[in-house]
């Protein structure tokens, strides 16, 4: 029904093949679509190069946005290699562990920062940057989760940046809508990923969720690149701002 042939996407967050944005990047490259990946640093880079040789990929490059220069260096290195892209997909999150595991009255200043920065604002770094390379529009998607609106125990601060999060893509999606570039936010349900492992008592949110959802399944990461996938695609043109739940429909349930 719809086709990426001749796009370009740049896919950010691949860790392992149990990704989602393993499953996004393999949802884009089975529609046609030319691959960019990035390796977090040179201990995550064996793990992570198996899997963008596979994919095809014609850029792997690193991308540490805690680093200061990294997001614009990927940027220019893209822009010399392909003059532009059509698709910038964010899947990267982060809390420092004794914050992610305390109350949310209980954050540090310095782990709040880091987890903002980490999970929202460089997903705005990467929007600014992939703006001058989509003269004429493209598609920015990040990925989110239900506790954003809800409180999901043991979720904890994430909560409140992942609610920055979704915030941010309205407001991008608002500024960049003239200029035919939309922006996402992904939300799928609970994922064996290993940033979810860090979660205190992820496995029983994993059970309830596959009981609670109306599916009575657990989203699989095939699941989220479909989506994102179509989202990418002409026919999407007309979408923006929105948060997109991908969760066998366990959001309705509260």
């Amino acid at each position: 029904m719809f086709s990426l042939k001749g796009k370009k996407a740049l896919v950010v967050g691949i860790a392992n093949e149990s990704s989602i944005a393993h499953g996004c990047a393999k949802a884009f490259r089975d529609q046609g679509a030319s691959l960019a990946i990035t390796y977090l640093n040179e201990k995550a880079k064996p793990h992570v190069q198996p899997l963008a040789e596979a994919l095809g990929a014609e850029i792997f490059l690193p991308l540490d946005v805690r680093e200061d220069g990294q997001v614009s260096a990927l940027f220019d290195a893209i822009g010399k290699v392909w003059g532009s892209i059509d698709i910038c997909l964010h899947s990267i999150a982060y809390c420092p562990r004794e914050d992610l595991h305390s109350r949310v009255v209980d954050c540090s200043r310095d782990g709040f920062v880091t987890a903002m920065d980490v999970s929202v604002h460089s997903f705005m770094r990467m929007v600014h940057h992939a703006e001058r390379l989509m003269p004429s529009g493209g598609t920015c998607m990040t990925v989110s989760f239900y506790g954003s609106e809800k409180v999901v125990d043991y979720y904890n601060v994430m909560g409140p940046v992942k609610a920055a999060l979704e915030a941010v893509t309205r407001y991008m999606a608002a500024e960049l809508g003239p200029k035919k570039i939309s922006v996402h936010a992904l939300s799928p349900g609970p994922l064996k990923t290993r940033a979810a492992s860090g979660l205190d008592r992820f496995d029983e949110l994993l059970e309830r969720a596959a009981k609670q959802a109306p599916t009575r399944e657990l989203v699989s990461i095939e699941d989220v690149g479909a989506y994102a996938a179509f989202l990418a695609s002409p026919e999407a043109a007309n979408i923006t701002g929105c948060v997109h739940y991908i969760d066998g429909g366990y959001h309705i349930r509260g």
